[in-house]
């Protein structure tokens, strides 16, 4: 196996039994971007060079230490709507396509502070709007299982670098399912957690009340580790969590016995490709023979959740994207001929379409006459349908789902028509409704040889049991460490 393909484990072992440096790991995964970058075109931007020099730094420094931390000289990728000083940050959109950040996102210091070597800043949805990183404004990001697939979205270059092994691991963002889906879609492990756990300070809002920074890794064991380093409160996030710190790997292989594991009928009705069931089927009786009880529950109100998140998430953006006038920083109109002019021809310019049909939704929603009917409504159905997840924990401990309802779909497949793209998050958008945590694990291919993601949920503050449940079926299956039949050139 190719020094690119190991976990971050793997590879922290190496480096403390001094078997290799971080420039051979660094090097080696900076030779993989340049293979097969062309053909993903997972990445924005690049800072290889830098990656190296880093890497060097971190060499000189192990030397004289006898092991370093878990993500210590281990190269990654950042989703490009977190904040890098110094670093372009586009969000995908010719809107911010001179934005250089005064200030970085929490989540990018503290993976500085662990030693993380950024290798670049990662494809997206133009400002995470979207389920199939074709509404970037730069580039379409392919699924190295099949280039003629979707890698899913908004994270689809996030999810990609790690299933095509151009990074160890990245971070994405999970507005609706951006984590979740497009892990399933690219067979890695993806973890959206607990609203206010990570801290969102430097993370470009899309809909502020739904959105939140998570992993995508190769493994389980890999998703923790992150997790480690990115957890904890943040003064400047008035939203962050104020926990004391939690090591996600101290339980992580202590098994799903007498673990009770919900399986709903609303989350396996129409709509559902057949071996995507057929894999679920086939993980409720892995986790049988592993000793979990398999347990049926029922919610009452689901049906309403991707409604309720469209009119919420779309009114939230309105008023976040406002900012985007052509007046203080990004981009502005060339040719005006007063203010309001200059305001209508950049955002018109500026924005592609999927954000400017979320921006006239949602403005509509907050519209004086029509709040009351939409957004308030929608906040209404937000709190039953949190309290039906509350129930439905009160009768198991982790509840399992598919990710969504089919394996990755064709480029093109699905931009004419906006609403079926939205369904491909029906799975997705009740736990960031919710505020609950939720991680996707790969369980399976289908007839095509996509993979196939199951997403596993439990209330709040749960990633603890999330993971151990998920590390218990990962090793009882073998699915772990997906490799894409992407070769070393293409």
């Amino acid at each position: 196996m190719e020094l690119y393909q190991k976990t971050i484990h793997e590879i922290n072992d190496l480096l403390d039994k001094k078997e290799v440096t971080v420039t051979e790991v660094t090097q080696a995964v900076v030779n993989r971007i340049n293979a097969v970058e062309k053909s993903t075109d997972a990445y924005l931007s690049l800072q290889t060079e830098v990656a190296l020099e880093m890497a060097q730094g971190l060499d000189a420094e192990l030397s004289v230490r006898a092991q370093g931390t878990p993500l210590e000289g281990i190269p990654y990728g950042l989703k490009d709507n977190m904040c890098t000083k110094g670093i372009l940050t586009t969000c995908a959109s010719k809107m911010l396509y001179n934005f250089n950040p005064p200030y970085n996102a929490e989540v990018y210091d503290r993976l500085s502070e662990a030693g993380g070597i950024l290798l670049g800043k990662t494809n997206m949805d133009e400002f995470a709007m979207g389920s199939s990183t074709e509404n970037s404004a730069y580039k379409k990001t392919r699924n190295p299982w099949n280039l003629n697939k979707v890698p899913g979205g908004s994270s689809g270059g996030s999810a990609v670098a790690v299933a095509a092994d151009t990074a160890f691991y990245t971070l994405g963002s999970d507005t609706g399912g951006s984590i979740r889906q497009p892990a399933a879609f690219c067979g890695v492990v993806g973890m959206k957690p607990t609203y206010g756990l990570v801290s969102r300070y430097g993370l470009v809002a899309f809909a502020s009340s739904l959105d939140q920074i998570g992993p995508f890794t190769k493994d389980v064991e890999d998703c923790a580790l992150v997790l480690n380093a990115i957890v904890g409160h943040d003064a400047k996030d008035s939203t962050s969590l104020n926990l004391g710190k939690i090591d996600y790997t101290q339980n992580l292989k202590q098994g799903v016995k007498g673990l009770k594991i919900g399986v709903a009928k609303e989350f396996f009705g129409e709509g559902l490709q057949p071996e995507v069931r057929k894999s679920l089927e086939e993980a409720i009786a892995i986790y049988k023979t592993l000793g979990a009880e398999i347990v049926d529950v029922s919610f009452q109100h689901l049906d309403y959740a991707l409604s309720a998140y469209y009119m919420i998430s779309s009114a939230e953006a309105s008023s976040n994207l406002a900012r985007y006038d052509g007046i203080r920083y990004g981009f502005r109109a060339e040719e005006y001929s007063d203010l309001v002019d200059l305001y209508k021809k950049t955002r018109s310019q500026g924005f592609g379409d999927e954000v400017k049909r979320r921006i006239m939704l949602g403005t509509y929603a907050l519209s004086s006459g029509y709040y009351d009917a939409y957004y308030k409504k929608a906040m209404q159905v937000r709190t039953i349908i949190k309290a039906d997840f509350d129930q439905v924990f009160g009768g198991c401990d982790v509840l399992l789902t598919p990710t969504a309802p089919t394996t990755a779909f064709g480029i093109g497949e699905k931009t004419s028509n906006p609403l079926e793209m939205y369904l491909t998050d029906i799975y997705t958008v009740p736990v960031n409704i919710a505020g609950i945590p939720g991680v996707s694990i790969p369980c399976g291919l289908d007839n095509n040889g996509m993979p196939i993601g199951m997403q596993l949920l439990g209330p709040i503050l749960s990633e603890e049991t999330l993971l151990k449940a998920a590390w218990a079926f990962e090793q009882e299956s073998g699915l772990t460490n997906l490799k894409a039949p992407l070769g070393t050139e293409v």
